[in-house]
C-alpha cells in the first residue's frame, strides 16, 4: 500500500487509472501510516496551532489589509503541493476571501463556498476530502456580518415569499437558523442569523461526518467557526 506522501505525489493520470483498483480495496490516505524514516509534512500541527495561525493571520490583515500577501500568478504557480492547515467553508459573496482575509498564502488554505456558507452533503464530501487526502488539522466555518444570502432567506422567510428556480434552496437551508435568531429577539436580525447559521454549520459537520466526528474525538481535528465583519476586517470566534 503506498503511503500518504507518495498518493500525493501521483499524477493526475496516475491518479485517475488507478481510482477503481484503490477504491475496491477501500484504502483512504489518512489511514495510511507514515514511514518510520520520512519527516512529517509541513502540516501536520494541533488543531489549536492551526487556529491560533488563523487568528494571527487575520489580526496581520487587520493591521495590513492583506498587502504583505503576495497572490500574483508567479507565486501560484510554485505551490506545486498542498499541505493546507484548514478547510474552510466560507460565502461566495465577494468581500469574503478566506485566504486574504486569514492572511494566508496560495496553498495554505483548503476552500470550499458558496451562498450562505452552507452545510451541504457536497460540503461535507469537499471537507472529508481535504481531511482525507490533505491532512487538514482545523475547519473553520466562517460567515460574514451582512450576508446577501441569509438577508434573502430572512426576507423570504418573514413575507413568506416562494423564491424562483432553485433560490428556494438558499431559505429551505438557511430557516434553522432564522428561526433560532427570532428566538432571540435581537435587534439586530440579520446578524444575529449570520451567527446562528454558523454555529449550526460547525454542529452539522460534526454530528452529520463520522469521519470529521472521528477526527474530533482523537483529538487531531477541530471544527471552529467565526463571523468576519465586512467593515474592520476582524473575524469573531463564535
Amino acid at each position: 500500500m503506498h503511503n500518504r506522501h507518495d498518493r500525493l505525489k501521483l499524477s493526475r493520470r496516475a491518479l485517475l487509472a488507478g481510482a477503481g483498483s484503490f477504491l475496491a480495496v477501500g484504502a483512504l490516505p489518512h489511514l495510511a501510516a507514515w514511514a518510520q524514516d520520512e519527516a512529517p509534512p509541513p502540516n501536520a500541527i494541533p488543531p489549536a496551532e492551526a487556529l491560533e495561525r488563523l487568528k494571527t493571520g487575520n489580526a496581520r490583515y487587520v493591521s495590513d489589509g492583506g498587502k504583505g500577501r503576495d497572490f500574483s500568478a508567479g507565486d501560484a504557480t510554485r505551490v506545486d503541493k498542498q499541505y493546507p492547515i484548514a478547510g474552510v467553508l466560507s460565502s461566495s459573496d465577494s468581500p469574503v476571501p478566506p485566504e486574504i482575509i486569514f492572511g494566508q498564502k496560495p496553498g495554505d488554505i483548503f476552500v470550499s463556498r458558496n451562498a450562505g456558507n452552507v452545510v451541504s452533503n457536497y460540503t461535507l464530501a469537499s471537507l472529508e476530502f481535504a481531511l482525507s487526502y490533505h491532512g487538514i488539522p482545523l475547519i473553520f466555518v466562517l460567515g460574514h456580518t451582512d450576508c446577501s444570502a441569509v438577508l434573502t432567506a430572512l426576507s423570504a422567510t418573514v413575507q413568506r415569499k416562494q423564491l424562483p428556480g432553485h433560490l428556494g434552496e438558499i431559505v429551505k437551508a438557511m430557516e434553522p437558523a432564522v428561526i433560532a435568531a427570532h428566538g432571540k429577539h435581537s435587534s439586530d436580525p440579520l446578524n444575529t442569523a449570520v451567527e446562528e447559521n454558523v454555529r449550526l454549520g460547525v454542529k452539522r459537520i460534526k454530528k452529520d461526518s463520522k469521519l470529521i466526528g472521528d477526527g474530533v474525538l482523537a483529538g487531531t481535528l477541530k471544527v471552529a467557526g467565526g463571523v468576519f465583519d465586512v467593515k474592520t476586517g476582524v473575524v469573531t470566534l463564535i
